[in-house]
């Protein structure tokens, strides 16, 4: 297994994390003998950061009781999450992080970060509401080491944040589709220039790197004179970015556990080569002939004097071309909230004078709108909210 340092505190962390979403089911339940056996699989074999968070039903007690039964809190970092949304007092975000300490059965948490943040907005509700006095309050005591937060936002809103305070780390999604996706490569870059700790999630981009290849894609790959599967492909890319220091994997298969660790003791930094990138940029082209707008989420557009998000409704539009199915409509929901949703768009044309690729702005988010917001959309996004948040 392969290690990189987070330069603000020296910490060496395994390449590949394992995130606790997704534990294996039985019977409707979490199957915890089986979940045991494969974290301390992991453990074994030298994976020492483990994500876990606040909304995922069952991850931290289970977490907690796995590291409690094993006697091996002390091996490996724990990751976790304040949701955002309804740490709306300091009373609140204490009352979370109390029970976060007591399902997960330890006194403090390695990396803590704010749950989901998409627009620097959110960022201000919180330090509003006294997250900042919390953090400093938890890292005196020695119960929070290291703050950060995850990100799902565009490049913009990113930078905004990372500058506003002195993070340790953070989390951001990041693929070979995903370059110029949300924080993408400058986002990554932007953050290791200023030593903050990048952790990297959705390397398959959940699954669908695996799953919803293109044909033509596929047998660029299968033809290439080194054979490696699609996910092997995707994780190689990703760890091939020093700036990167940890990669996710919500892992629940014991055969992608197995892989996973072979890999990460194969991967360096700088280790593709030419020819490999070549390769995988054919294969990003095949996906990119579905693409519906060619937005580089540059965020030269915003801000939108009517608040809408335009970066993210191209994404998420794109999104649903190449991939279909139903998780980049959730996603755009989601991230919009009606409030900064295509349809709120004016037609006033501030953006369109601002986009260096020239996009006929107004005229896509009307094609985003026919698309992505019917009302049941919108009120299923509702809907979901209140289930993650109640």
């Amino acid at each position: 297994m392969f290690y990189r340092k987070i330069e603000k505190n020296g910490d060496e962390l395994s390449i590949l994390g394992y995130g606790c979403m997704r534990y294996p089911r039985k019977n409707g339940a979490i199957d915890y003998k089986r979940t045991e056996k494969q974290i301390m699989t992991a453990i074994e074999n030298g994976v020492n950061y483990f994500d876990t968070a606040y909304l995922y039903p069952g991850s931290e007690k289970n977490l907690g009781e796995i590291l409690k039964n094993n006697n091996c809190r002390d091996k490996v970092k724990i990751a976790d999450k304040m949701p955002g949304p309804i740490a709306k007092t300091r009373e609140k975000m204490d009352e979370i992080f109390e029970k976060q300490l007591d399902r997960l059965q330890t006194d403090y948490i390695d990396y803590y970060m704010i749950h989901s943040l998409m627009q620097f907005k959110d960022w201000e509700t919180l330090k509003e509401n006294g997250i900042l006095d919390f953090i400093d309050e938890e890292k005196k005591k020695g119960r929070i080491i290291n703050f950060g937060f995850s990100f799902h936002g565009n490049l913009h809103h990113f930078k905004r944040i990372i500058d506003d305070y002195d993070w340790e780390f953070c989390m951001i999604q990041y693929n070979y589709i995903d370059e110029n996706y949300q924080a993408g490569t400058e986002g990554l870059e932007y953050a290791a220039s200023k030593n903050i700790g990048v952790i990297v999630m959705e390397p398959l981009r959940g699954g669908m790197l695996v799953d919803k290849l293109p044909e033509k894609a596929q047998k660029i790959m299968n033809n290439f004179e080194i054979k490696r599967s699609p996910a092997e492909w995707a994780f190689r890319w990703v760890w091939n970015h020093p700036a990167v220091k940890v990669v996710l994997s919500g892992m629940n298969e014991e055969q992608h556990i197995k892989d996973n660790i072979r890999v990460a003791s194969e991967t360096q930094a700088n280790s593709l080569t030419i020819e490999e990138k070549e390769m995988l940029e054919k294969v990003k082209t095949e996906f990119k002939k579905k693409i519906k707008v060619n937005c580089t989420n540059c965020a030269y557009c915003m801000p939108c004097p009517q608040g809408v998000d335009i970066p993210i409704c191209f994404s998420s539009y794109n999104d649903k071309s190449m991939f279909g199915g139903f998780k980049p409509q959730v996603m755009y929901v989601q991230s919009t909230e009606d409030k900064s949703a295509a349809y709120k768009c004016t037609e006033c044309g501030v953006c369109e004078k601002k986009c260096p690729q020239e996009i006929p702005i107004i005229d896509e988010l009307k094609n985003v709108s026919k698309s992505m917001d019917h009302w049941y959309y919108r009120v299923l996004g509702k809907v979901i909210k209140f289930i993650m948040y109640r």
